[in-house]
């Protein structure tokens, strides 16, 4: 296995602080435009928003689910994750290989994207892929977690997000609005056909998600105030592992009857008129992948 190719590294990590909240969609798109005022939208984030699916690896005895549970101070995460529509996708679609963690309240992300067949005989059938130097570590890391623990395919989770950035004043930070959370637990290829998806999170509600690299700009945080807006432990893989039952209701478990109804009329009209956009919008951290 050659382990230094003459290409540049598909390696990307970044850290950040990130602040989740559960609203309403009809208040999210409220939320969204105001924020828009100071606000660019991720030039990699169509109208309307992109989709996000996630793979999620785990043990047998789901050691990632507790750990998260239990909330320890360092945890970690592996997913392969899809940025688009899953329909056309092919062996050679970019994926990305990924390992959240959590390190006190800080959260790491490193990933790798690479052709989605190539990411599935890393996770998947342990393989140990061609990768740069800059690269080896991470690819080592990933396979000494799949081994080591016997990770395998657990639960998929999947969602709309839209996605605004920071102007100059404030590089770093991101918001995110995810929507139509959904998730299965079975038919783990991507581009399995028929799949049946069910909502993990009730449809009439979004997680709105504040990301930053150190803290939030006052005018962020007032706004949040202003419209009672409330932080929430909302995990979506943790959703997805009690929606279909793998493990016992838990504090992160978003339980419909504590929410607000459904508005009468249905849900909103999607948006269809983009956030203003700078000129010298900072590129995103997250951005949809190519």
């Amino acid at each position: 296995m050659t382990e230094a190719l003459q290409v540049a590294s598909r390696l990307h990590a970044f850290n950040r602080y990130e602040l989740k909240y559960l609203v309403p969609v009809d208040q999210a798109a409220a939320i969204r435009d105001e924020l828009g005022q100071r606000m660019d939208q991720d030039p990699h984030s169509p109208v309307g928003g992109y989709g996000v699916w996630s793979l999620y690896y785990d043990t047998p005895q789901l050691r990632f689910y507790w750990e998260k549970i239990d909330g320890l101070k360092f945890r970690r995460k592996l997913r392969i994750r899809h940025y688009g529509d899953l329909a056309g996708v092919t062996d050679e679609t970019p994926v990305c290989v990924e390992i959240k963690q959590r390190v006190n309240r800080v959260t790491q992300k490193r990933r790798i994207t690479l052709p989605y067949a190539t990411a599935r005989r890393l996770c998947d059938e342990r393989e140990l892929i061609d990768h740069s130097a800059k690269e080896k570590a991470f690819v080592q890391e990933v396979i000494e977690l799949v081994v080591r623990l016997n990770l395998q395919p657990t639960a998929i989770t999947g969602y709309q997000r839209e996605a605004l950035v920071g102007r100059a004043e404030d590089t770093g930070l991101r918001v995110t609005f995810d929507r139509r959370i959904r998730g299965r637990d079975r038919d783990f290829h991507f581009g399995t056909q028929d799949v049946e998806n069910r909502f993990t999170i009730p449809p009439h509600m979004a997680v709105m998600e504040i990301k930053v690299n150190e803290r939030a700009p006052y005018w962020i945080t007032d706004l949040t105030a202003r419209r009672n807006l409330n932080l929430v432990r909302v995990s979506k893989y943790v959703q997805s592992i009690e929606a279909f039952g793998l493990a016992p209701r838990s504090v992160f478990h978003v339980r419909e009857e504590d929410l607000p109804p459904a508005p009468a009329g249905g849900l909103p009209a999607q948006r269809t008129t983009p956030v203003p956009t700078s000129p010298t919008a900072p590129r995103a951290t997250e951005a949809l992948q190519p």
